[in-house]
């Protein structure tokens, strides 16, 4: 529940309104494929930004996802994200993987009051976000951090998994495989959550 809350809090933090277009770059890891859920349940449009084949299946055929763009396939991230945002860009952009944080205001292209909501925790003085304040004078933008939430929040989260309309996408690892899950894990080859079932050898 710490990380659909966390996620969930972000979105209703966004202000963003049904119809809207909300980009998640790490959409098919386990905090991004839960927003991108919660997105669709709260009548917004998901774009997940990942890679894989896998991802690509799970983030539009499980969580609900309009769109999926695959990094490694696509020239111009930020040009396609555009194109399908009614070719102006997102209204906002959820940032759960920490690598996208310098890309991420590019996603909102020339979309007033378009937000970038950081949630992922990079390494301190890892990961930056270049800011033009032209952006955000003349075009509104703005970009905001949210750390957890509130217990009010995460009854509401527990309300969209009651209704069916937020579940846990995951993959169960025997303890015999604990490095394995951990090494796929880093090299982002693992599609939701990772499990591991310390009961199975």
């Amino acid at each position: 529940m710490c990380s659909a809350s966390t996620i969930y809090t972000s979105i209703k933090e966004s202000a963003l309104r049904p119809g809207d277009w909300a980009v998640f770059p790490g959409g098919g890891g386990g905090v991004g494929m839960q927003g991108v859920q919660l997105a669709k349940a709260m009548g917004l449009r998901a774009i997940a930004i990942d890679t894989g084949e896998d991802k690509r299946k799970l983030c539009i055929d499980t969580a609900g996802a309009e769109h999926f763009i695959d990094f490694r396939k696509v020239d111009n991230v930020a040009e396609e994200v555009i194109r399908i945002c009614d070719g102006i860009g997102a209204h906002g952009v959820f940032v759960t993987a920490v690598q996208s944080y310098p890309t991420s205001l590019s996603l909102l292209g020339g979309r007033v009051g378009g937000k970038v909501m950081c949630i992922g925790l990079p390494p301190a003085g890892t990961q930056h976000i270049d800011v033009d304040p032209n952006a955000l004078c003349f075009k509104k933008q703005s970009v905001t951090g949210t750390l957890v939430s509130s217990m009010a929040d995460v009854d509401k989260t527990l309300e969209f998994a009651k209704r069916g309309l937020l579940k846990p996408i995951y993959t169960v690892y025997p303890l015999s495989k604990f490095n394995e899950a951990v090494q796929k894990l880093k090299r982002g080859e693992i599609a939701g959550r990772a499990v591991v079932d310390f009961n199975q050898e």
